[in-house]
């Protein structure tokens, strides 16, 4: 019996080295070696790059307010533990510094650190591996060239042990993040071809908006690769719309609302909110008019999401009548007319451009009702753009009970011409769990926010 036993043991070492060795091969493989010479004092080729850096959003998860650009340090939740972006400032010790343009290329497109270790998927290495090469050279010359170098080192990440574990990584990037190149979707003219790059690659859209399996990876990294994609997920806590043709999606949208709102974060119904306040904040109110139209079109012609074209049948408003007419029928609605009303007023239409609509907005009714909850409890802010000065900020109701939060949005995901299934108050507790748990992001020094 000891024998067997010593025998299983001995076994299991073997297996585990294979599977770590076959992992460290794997990498190797991998990795590239692209004798290009990237000259960083190039003009054209520095500008180029930083406006890709913007298409890339490379910014919002590598910076936090308190520190330089680029610095690192923001915390990114994940279901095992909380992982910190790196400072990617060409600081030759703390940063990429010492990255040589083909470290830079692998790094950003294959997941490959300059010291072999993989990256975990928090990185959207699998959409930025269709750029070309040119693209990612622009990168690097503006990297190295004007990004101002910061000191502070990388934090480690509180995944415990043995989660933490780097190797494994070569394994799921062979399942799930092979090297691929830009395919055009079929018969598209140059409009949505350009729309169809951005949103697949330096956009990553799918990195949100695509929902993830099992190991984390998304389902599907284009249409070719399956329905799933950009059919919508949760990240963050925060619910990622669908970005396809159903209600819930961007059927009532078009096309220049989508562009409207990728420039200034807000139309005349909705607002940019949670992360996607950022995305704009940093990235695509930079995008060229042309870009915004591309990926707007592009989008616009993508179907509804395979069994979520849901018709549901006409109601009317009864809603602004009775709240003019005092008439609250539940205690949701007198929530509502003590805390919202103000701005959202008695028939829900807000303000255009300044609060945004709660009848008939997708974010109020939707399924998953975990960005309604979040941001009732945390409140929000818009983001800032050159026509609209003013950066409106909703608060929070962290100090309402449990009971009626859910109360105010169920009143709500029902009200006007709204419908969505209930909340449970139990939704609202876990939400408030997840908050409470959530990390901070860290400055200089080491110091958390």
């Amino acid at each position: 019996m000891r024998k067997f036993g010593i025998k299983v043991v001995v076994g299991m070492l073997v297996a585990a080295g294979l599977a770590i060795g076959g992992a460290q091969i794997l990498t190797a493989k991998r990795k590239v070696a692209p004798t290009a010479v990237v000259d960083i004092h190039d003009r054209q080729l520095v500008e180029a790059g930083a406006y890709i850096a913007r298409t890339g959003d490379c910014v919002a998860c590598h910076s936090v307010p308190g520190n330089k650009s680029f610095a690192g340090g923001l915390a990114m939740q994940t279901p095992v533990g909380t992982i910190y972006s790196s400072n990617i400032t060409p600081d030759k010790l703390a940063g990429i510094g010492a990255y040589t343009y083909a470290d830079f290329k692998n790094a950003v497109q294959y997941g490959i650190r300059k010291d072999g270790t993989p990256l975990y998927p928090a990185m959207p290495y699998p959409s930025y591996a269709i750029m070309p090469d040119k693209d990612v050279q622009a990168l690097y010359a503006y990297f190295m060239s004007q990004v101002e170098p910061a000191s502070q080192p990388s934090a480690d990440s509180t995944i415990p042990w043995p989660l933490n574990m780097r190797w494994p990584m070569a394994w799921w990037q062979l399942l799930f993040a092979g090297k691929r190149d830009f395919a055009a979707p079929a018969g598209a003219d140059e409009k949505l071809v350009r729309g169809a790059y951005l949103v697949e690659g330096p956009g990553h859209c799918g990195a949100c908006h695509t929902p993830r399996g099992l190991a984390f990876q998304e389902k599907a990294l284009s249409m070719a690769d399956g329905d799933a994609f950009l059919t919508g997920a949760v990240i963050d806590g925060w619910r990622a719309k669908s970005l396809r043709g159903e209600a819930q999606g961007l059927q009532s949208w078009s096309a220049d609302d989508i562009v409207l709102f990728l420039k200034t974060g807000r139309t005349d119904k909705v607002a940019a909110f949670g992360a996607m306040a950022d995305v704009v904040d940093h990235s695509t109110r930079y995008f060229t008019d042309g870009d915004l139209r591309s990926i707007a079109a592009y989008l616009k012609q993508l179907p509804a999401a395979s069994g979520k074209l849901v018709t549901l049948p006409p109601k009317a408003d009864s809603t602004t009548a009775a709240l003019r007419d005092g008439r609250y029928t539940s205690r949701g609605a007198v929530i509502y007319m003590e805390q919202c009303v103000v701005c959202h007023r008695t028939d829900g239409l807000g303000m255009p451009r300044i609060f945004p609509a709660l009848a008939g907005n997708s974010a109020i009714f939707a399924q998953n009702p975990q960005s309604i909850i979040q941001i009732t409890l945390e409140g929000g802010k818009m983001p800032s753009n050159d026509q609209d000065l003013m950066a409106f900020a909703m608060p929070g109701f962290k100090h309402l009970s449990d009971q009626d939060v859910t109360d105010v949005i169920n009143f709500i995901r029902t009200a006007w011409t709204n419908q969505a299934p209930p909340v449970g108050e139990r939704d609202v507790e876990r939400t408030r769990e997840f908050l409470a748990s959530k990390k901070p992001n860290i400055v200089a020094g080491g110091k958390h926010e």
